[in-house]
Parts: structure tokens; C-alpha cells; sequence
């Protein structure tokens, strides 16, 4: 039998995703596929950095946590097409989370409404929330 968690544990451990990784976290948009884990060496090409909101995620919620705030690059770093994230510590470097980007409905990690993205051009995320196991 695999383990289960109540919700009050599964919201403790989503929220101490936001706490670990900080309160002035970088999300980098990259080109190509992911690493393999967060520890591996950066891939692809940044096409987008984002400085998140001090407060970056909400509270964990029945076993969620969803983005919190406006998360947005207003000028790309270059051109290529979204396919996978990081998410940095403050240094810029330290990464926490990292997953796929689709367009919204395409089923990844993150959704963009569009994941063409060229160079000086607005940059939001549509969606990104966090689910724990069991909920």
C-alpha cells in the first residue's frame, strides 16, 4: 500500500515548497527538453526570466497550491519556442522545480497562451499549480 497523507500534511508539504525555495524566486522559460532533475546542468535557451512576486504562490488548499499574483516578463530574452521551465532560488542559479510548458489546454507543467516567443515580446503564465500526492 502506497502512503497517504491527511490534507493538513499534504498542504504543509506544498507550502513548504514556496518557503525552501524563497520568497524572491526566478522562473526561467527555456527552449528544448528539461534536464533530468534539478541538480543537472541547465538546457536550452532562456527565453524568458521572470522575477515572481514576493508572495509567489498561494496558500496550499486541499492538497493544491496555485500561482499567486502576476507572473509576467514584459520583454522575452530571446526568440525560440517554451518547452520547459526552472524555478531559481533568488541567486538565479539554484534550481527548485523545473517541469514541461505547453500552451494552455496542452496538458504541461506550466501554460502559456502562446509558447512561440520572440525576442522583447510580453510573456505571461497562464496557469501553474502544484498538486501533492493523494489529493
Amino acid at each position: 500500500m502506497a502512503l497517504q497523507y491527511s490534507v493538513t500534511v499534504r498542504n504543509a508539504k506544498l507550502d513548504a515548497v514556496e518557503t525552501a525555495t524563497g520568497t524572491s524566486a526566478v522562473l526561467k522559460i527555456r527552449t528544448g527538453s528539461p534536464p533530468a532533475n534539478c541538480a543537472a546542468a541547465d538546457t536550452g535557451t532562456v527565453v524568458a526570466t521572470l522575477s515572481l512576486p514576493s508572495d509567489w504562490m498561494a496558500a496550499a488548499s486541499s492538497g493544491t497550491k496555485a500561482k499567486a499574483g502576476t507572473w509576467q516578463d514584459t520583454a522575452a530574452d530571446s526568440t525560440g519556442t517554451a518547452a520547459h521551465f526552472r524555478i531559481y532560488a533568488t541567486d538565479g542559479t539554484t534550481c527548485h522545480i523545473q517541469g514541461t510548458v505547453t500552451v494552455t489546454g496542452g496538458g504541461g507543467d506550466m501554460t502559456l497562451d502562446d509558447v512561440t516567443v520572440e525576442s522583447g515580446q510580453q510573456v505571461t503564465i497562464s496557469t501553474f499549480t502544484l498538486t501533492a500526492g493523494n489529493a
